[in-house]
């Protein structure tokens, strides 16, 4: 058996015929790339531009299955919440229902929770709602004769807090802050607190019906028209002068925030799924 001893005298082969006279699709894109003198043929492989995830989804709460996890966009919830709340209403008669909105109220410990609000010609109802048993467990009403301020504006902090928020809100006014005992202010579950803060509902942008009852903007103005005709109807010793509507920032006095920082980033203010819990 002979041996090769060296392999000097292979040369590499071209596999094109005679008559082939058309360059492989590996010379087509040596010379592509080689020749910057000519102009560039068009490429025989066409690319479809990739989409996003930013582009399908501009914001994050049009994802289906994160907007699921919030008991009040299932089907019939806000429904059914509007109708127990009429129910509520239907006890005190002789009040006009102005409209329903979904808010987060932020509290005095920047703790965010989830309500519905109610506004009719004479009250402002806070509703927190329990999307999952679908019942009201709490309901605060406050007289719109007794609302003397509101405030619009961006949230601050003091210089030493350790949890801060972005974005901006509305605050309303019913009592007299001096008056507002030194308890009540550093208890986070206090319920004396003379005023009551509110931002977007993070639900806003997943359909339009949310978009319209999450606006704050809309309650805004509602609750500033309901609140001025409150007060040319009010009599009575405890009568206001009048509303002020400010533009100033809202000040959340929180130091620490360890409980909101585990609160919010957990979203426990909210009806969430939780997912499964057991074995």
């Amino acid at each position: 058996m002979s041996k090769i001893g060296s392999f000097e005298g292979f040369q590499p082969v071209s596999l094109k015929q005679e008559g082939d006279d058309q360059p492989s699709e590996t010379d087509q894109l040596s010379t592509e790339e080689g020749d910057p003198g000519k102009d560039p043929e068009p490429s025989r492989i066409s690319r479809q531009p990739s989409v996003t995830e930013s582009t399908l989804y501009p914001n994050p709460y049009h994802q289906p299955y994160v907007s699921r996890k919030y008991f009040v966009t299932r089907p019939g919830a806000i429904e059914t919440a509007m109708e127990d709340l009429k129910g509520h209403m239907a006890k005190t008669p002789g009040e006009t229902i102005q409209g329903f909105w979904l808010l987060t109220e932020i509290d005095h410990w920047n703790n965010e929770k989830e309500r519905i609000l109610l506004v009719t010609d004479k009250t402002l109802l806070i509703c927190k709602y329990d999307f999952i048993m679908l019942t009201c467990v709490q309901l605060q009403r406050i007289p719109l004769s007794a609302v003397y301020r509101i405030c619009l504006g961006k949230f601050v902090f003091p210089g030493m807090s350790l949890d801060k928020r972005q974005g901006e809100g509305l605050r309303i006014y019913w009592g007299s802050l001096e008056q507002q005992s030194l308890l009540s202010r550093w208890n986070p579950w206090s319920t004396e607190v003379p005023y009551a803060t509110f931002t977007e509902h993070p639900m806003k942008y997943t359909s339009e019906k949310f978009l319209e009852i999450c606006k704050l903007s809309g309650f805004t103005s509602k609750l500033v028209a309901a609140i001025q005709n409150a007060h040319k109807n009010s009599t009575g010793s405890g009568r206001r002068k009048g509303l002020m509507v400010l533009t100033e920032p809202i000040l959340i006095e929180t130091y620490m925030g360890l409980m909101s920082f585990i609160g919010n980033r957990n979203k426990l203010g909210y009806s969430l799924a939780r997912g499964s819990i057991g074995f």
